[in-house]
């Protein structure tokens, strides 16, 4: 047994003396670090300057960035109170209501009175006329003209008795509240109270100074008053627009034309399993199935096909690619074909796939075939094909040469070398990344359908193009993500069994 002795210090005195580059840093050495923070900060001040990243988060509208945010989570409701030039006023919710027909919430209150107006009915005049017409003959023309003349001076009055309203509260929360009669809007919000006079036409204005939160452009314009999530309201010298927000997702499972509409769960529950049928021709679970379905603010069936469109999109367009990279990539490796010409020909042609971008493909394909899955199925087959080739082609020219040569010595023939030394050592690998790039095409395929390609990126593009169906956004993101999660979770177990090792 050797016993291992430490040097003394004169010994490690000696040695740095005799190799001093060994054991003493270099100053040069030192100042790498140094140097790469300041070249890192310099690219950065220069890369704030070049965007005018400063001038553009002081500029920035973070209200409009917050009202987007809260709209994925939430729904408005929309009464337009419309103001006459008498000052009497008509209420209306809009065809799209999602309180259904005949709204009355509770945190509208209206004043109502039954007014008699009097309406001229030129009918008379027109009998009258018509009557003239009739005595005019040939012996006395002038009697019937002067007749149809003195008929067309009188007029006959009718009267007409409707219901008006003349005084509408609209409550927001306990702090926020509109109030509209006699021509005046009295608006209040963070315990301010701005009173703004209308002509029932087109002028709008204010009595005094407008609050922080109300804003107008210019003098006589409309006013818009902005309460944060809770809601905005715009006042026109005719029209007030209210918009009050509530949380959560309006009519999610039955649209306003459903009969389970308004109803609660236990009341929909009791109609499904012992209620009446609704419907004579089917039973109440399969007609609340189909409302489901067919629901015309969420449209469920067709989101969910659109959906399922974007899965297979990916899937073929995965499958496709591979089955063609795989034969390719034999002549692309080096150390398996050995021709040159041949091996770059097969590169340049991968190249060529992968350096244009998918969306790109996506463009060129919609405009060939059209709208539809087959230009996003295309798009993905072009783009993998590229560059699975040219990372199964790498795969094989870092491959164990022993295994093949092992194969080759008991005199097999080219192709068994290749299936019993080649493929063991890629095929793992191959399946892997196949797996790998079938998940992340599940999130490419949602972008370029957005171009035309088909699957829910369409769906997902013309719901954001309206501004307004921010919550059917969020809808179809969560669904995405789930699918996302899912195929992930599976692509993460196969490849861990591929590769010999337990999923966790």
């Amino acid at each position: 047994m050797i016993a291992s002795t430490k040097p003394s210090a004169l010994e490690m005195e000696a040695i740095a003396a005799r190799h001093a580059h060994l054991v003493q840093s270099s100053s040069k050495e030192g100042l790498k670090p140094m140097l790469i923070c300041i070249g890192l900060v310099l690219y950065l001040a220069f890369s704030w300057w070049f965007f005018s990243i400063g001038h553009v988060l002081a500029n920035a509208n973070w209200g409009i960035a917050g009202t987007y945010l809260a709209d994925w989570v939430s729904y408005e409701v929309r009464p337009e109170i419309e103001i006459n030039p008498d000052g009497t006023m008509a209420v209306s919710y809009g065809r799209h209501s999602p309180l259904g027909k005949d709204p009355n919430p509770e945190w509208v209150m209206l004043d109502k009175e039954e007014v008699t107006r009097a309406i001229e009915a030129p009918a008379a005049a027109t009998q009258a006329r018509s009557k003239a017409s009739s005595s005019f003959n040939f012996m006395a023309p002038d009697a019937a003209l002067g007749a149809a003349s003195a008929a067309d001076q009188q007029t006959a009055v009718a009267s007409r008795t409707e219901e008006v309203v003349t005084r509408a509260v609209v409550t927001y929360d306990r702090a926020t509240r509109i109030e509209v009669s006699d021509k005046l809007v009295a608006a209040t919000h963070a315990g301010e109270t701005v009173t703004i006079m209308v002509d029932g036409s087109d002028r709008v204005t204010a009595q005094g100074d407008l609050p922080p939160w109300a804003t107008q452009k210019r003098r006589g314009a409309k006013i818009t008053l902005s309460f944060g999530l809770t809601g905005w309201a715009e006042i026109e010298g005719n029209e007030v627009s209210i918009r009050n927000r509530f949380f959560g997702w309006a009519n999610f499972l039955f649209d306003t034309n459903s009969p389970f509409f308004g109803k609660s769960y236990g009341e929909v529950a009791r109609l499904i399993l012992s209620g009446d049928r609704i419907d004579p021709a089917r039973s109440n679970l399969s007609l609340a199935w189909d409302n489901i379905l067919y629901n015309a603010e969420w449209q469920h069936l067709d989101v969910w096909t659109k959906l399922l469109q974007t899965v297979v999109m990916a899937f073929v367009g995965t499958v496709f690619a591979s089955l063609i990279a795989f034969p390719l990539c034999f002549l692309a490796a080096r150390n398996i074909t050995p021709s040159r010409v041949t091996n770059q020909l097969v590169k340049r042609f991968f190249d060529f796939l992968r350096s244009v971008d998918m969306f790109i493909w996506a463009l060129f394909f919609t405009r060939a075939f059209g709208p539809g899955p087959l230009a996003g199925i295309s798009a993905i087959f072009f783009t993998d094909t590229g560059t699975l080739g040219k990372l199964y082609s790498e795969a094989l020219e870092n491959i164990d040469d022993k295994q093949r040569e092992g194969v080759k010595s008991v005199g097999a023939p080219p192709i068994a070398v290749q299936r019993f030394g080649v493929l063991p050592q890629v095929l793992p690998v191959f399946a892997s990344q196949a797996l790998y790039f079938w998940e992340s095409n599940t999130r490419s395929a949602t972008i370029i359908g957005a171009v035309g390609a088909g699957g829910i990126g369409l769906k997902l593009w013309e719901a954001m193009r309206t501004n307004s169906d921010w919550e059917n956004v969020a809808y179809m993101v969560l669904l995405i993500l789930m699918v996302v999660f899912v195929f992930d979770s599976i692509s993460n177990a196969c490849r861990s069994r591929l590769m010999g090792r337990s999923g966790h």
